[in-house]
């Protein structure tokens, strides 16, 4: 399956079997990231937590006061 990142719009290729290539196809909704851009990101949120002025918001949906 070929799929493009929605940041760097880099094509690349996706097996068919696997569990991602499969939620793409079904749920067109669901975006494809590359894993450099991936990476990158994670490592931006990181650096923000560390900082202290990041903070996770949360709904308030009952079931997420359980999570």
């Amino acid at each position: 399956m070929r799929v493009k990142c929605v940041i760097c719009d880099e094509i690349g290729q996706l097996p068919d079997d696997l569990p991602l290539a499969k939620k793409l196809r079904n749920r067109p909704i669901h975006t494809y990231m590359c894993e450099r851009c991936n990476e990158r990101i994670a490592e931006k949120t990181i650096a923000r937590i560390a900082t202290g002025n990041f903070h996770f918001r949360r709904s308030t949906h009952p079931i997420e006061k359980d999570f």
